[in-house]
This record gives C-alpha cells, sequence and structure tokens, in this order.
C-alpha cells in the first residue's frame, strides 16, 4: 500500500494566517488546514493505532487528525508541506516498531551504581548520632 493518503479520506480547508505577506497576508486565505479521517483510509487496524498515538496534539475527539501548514506564502506551497506532513506520519504509523533487544546492565554501571549506594550509605551513618 502507497503511504500517500488516499482521495476522499481528506480534506482541505484554506484559512487566514498571519506571519509574512505584508498587507497580502490580511486578504488571502494561504494556510492550510488538511483534515485526516483514518477510518477511511484503507490503513490496517494496527497501523490507525499507530498513527493515532502518532499524532499527538493533532487528535481530534472525533479520531481524525488536524494538520495545519502556514510556512510559505502560497497556498499551494502549504498544501504540499501539509500533504507531505501527512505522508511522513502515515509512513511512520505503517512501519512497526522495532522491538527492544534486553540486555543486561554492563559491570561499569553495577559498580557505579554500588559505589554511589555506599556513598549515600556513609553519609547517613555518619549523621547518626555515637553513643560512645
Amino acid at each position: 500500500m502507497q503511504p500517500y493518503p488516499r482521495p476522499g479520506s481528506f480534506e482541505e480547508k484554506f484559512v487566514r494566517s498571519g506571519g509574512h505577506g505584508g498587507q497580502n497576508v490580511n486578504k488571502v486565505a494561504t494556510t492550510v488546514q488538511l483534515r485526516f479521517f483514518p477510518a477511511l483510509s484503507g490503513l490496517p487496524p494496527e497501523a490507525q493505532a499507530r498513527l493515532k498515538s502518532l499524532a499527538g496534539s493533532k487528535l481530534t475527539a472525533e479520531g481524525d487528525i488536524i494538520i495545519l501548514a502556514s510556512e510559505y506564502r502560497t497556498q499551494e506551497q502549504n498544501r504540499q508541506a501539509a500533504r507531505a506532513r501527512l505522508a511522513g506520519l502515515i509512513e511512520r504509523a505503517l512501519r512497526p516498531p522495532r522491538r527492544r533487544r534486553a540486555t543486561k546492565p554492563s559491570y561499569g554501571s553495577k559498580q557505579r551504581r554500588l559505589e554511589t549506594k555506599k556513598l549515600r550509605s556513609d553519609i547517613k551513618r555518619s549523621r547518626r548520632p555515637s553513643f560512645d
């Protein structure tokens, strides 16, 4: 399956943006608000779950993903930027996470841990009252 979103699984809306553009910024809607519908995307369920966790604050209560792009002064450049960001997000969701290889603590890390434990123990022992 291609990572690019299917037609019909997203909609684009253009809104006014701040930033660069001078007086033009008040007249032209250049910011792209891309709304992606994972349920209509045809992605496998496990990829949809990963996509929702990767989306973070871009995820709405309905389960849609909203991507805003306003880096550029033209609508077309912002549209391409938003679609590229969405494609990257989908690509990451399609790739299953690597399994962690279990490792044991190294000899040096064990020694450092024991050394700090000993130092902490000595500090606490020195605080105790001595009854000589």
